[in-house]
């Protein structure tokens, strides 16, 4: 869901192996530093980085691997940094597809605020111009997969599956979740309710960039549009989403915990459910060779 949610599972592999310059950079600018790594391990897996017009500006989208194409959707706050463990595993046999949403990452617009109209018009611009006369599989992470179901709804004819990570398209997530903290401690409670209690120690320079990125980063920009979303939620409304939908699920999740992906598959019985135990809201991150082997299982099972 979060650009700082994810840096803080390798923040301290990162202080040990740099100095001068490069550690001054982690302490100072940790998610900065992460998603530049990010982008690096997206080059290693055979991504190039491409440019595609949409209403609300250029979108910075990452491509390549071979085969069916298969469309990585990040969460709010985060960029398609977030894919760069996973996508080594899925490029030798699928064509990759991952944006930096619109506001995110190195996406337009890159001020004001960000709404979930210019999400899903960058996505349908995506696809447009990258997939054209494919039908494709939508793998969405919090945000992304609200994002997933909102195309999958509105374009049936461009989708072969949806696979919903922590999130979806219908309302009741936890209100309680510190969503944009503003202090180290808020930061604090903010971070242990996305990953799996077990869980190293937040470094508290970490918990200090976090506080700024709330205040002005993209998902204090999405927040900002809050008023404009609930004609975007489909509650009552998954039924006619008739492609499969499989959920995988860090089950330690407090964000959108493990009832919400049930209240999901009670409007979309035929949809499956995967849990992956000890793991949070970004399992890409967190716990990357499980949910890649969640991820891989559920692409397969539709071919058998």
């Amino acid at each position: 869901m979060r650009r700082w949610v994810v840096v803080v599972l390798v923040v301290v592999v990162v202080v040990a192996a740099l100095a001068g310059w490069g550690g001054w950079m982690v302490w100072k600018r940790p998610l900065e530093v992460f998603a530049m790594m990010g982008r690096q391990g997206l080059k290693r897996a055979g991504l190039e980085k491409t440019v595609v017009e949409a209403p609300c500006g250029p979108q910075v989208v990452w491509v390549g691997g071979k085969g069916p194409v298969v469309v990585l959707l990040h969460g709010a706050g985060d960029s398609a940094a977030t894919w760069a463990q996973v996508a080594p595993k899925l490029a030798a046999d699928h064509r990759l597809i991952a944006p930096d949403l619109a506001g995110h990452g190195q996406s337009a617009p890159q001020t004001g605020p960000i709404d979930v109209k210019m999400v899903v018009e960058g996505v349908e611009a995506t696809l447009a111009r990258l997939a054209a006369g494919e039908p494709v599989t939508l793998v969405g992470n919090s945000l992304g997969a609200w994002v997933a179901m909102l195309v999958a709804h509105r374009h049936p004819e461009r989708v072969a599956r949806v696979v919903c990570v922590n999130g979806g398209a219908i309302t009741g997530h936890n209100e309680a979740a510190r969503v944009l903290p503003k202090t180290r401690e808020e930061a604090r409670q903010a971070v242990a309710q996305t990953r799996d209690p077990a869980s190293a120690p937040v470094p508290d320079f970490v918990l200090d960039a976090i506080v700024r990125e709330a205040q002005h980063g993209a998902l204090a920009r999405f927040a900002a549009s809050a008023a404009t979303m609930k004609v975007w939620v489909l509650d009552g409304k998954l039924a006619a989403i008739r492609v499969p939908v499989h959920l995988i699920w860090g089950a330690s999740d407090q964000v959108m915990p493990l009832d919400y992906a049930r209240r999901l598959q009670a409007e979309l019985p035929s949809a499956t459910l995967v849990t992956i135990d000890r793991c949070g809201h970004v399992p890409q991150v967190e716990c990357p060779a499980r949910f890649a082997a969640a991820l891989v299982a559920a692409l397969e099972g539709d071919r058998r």
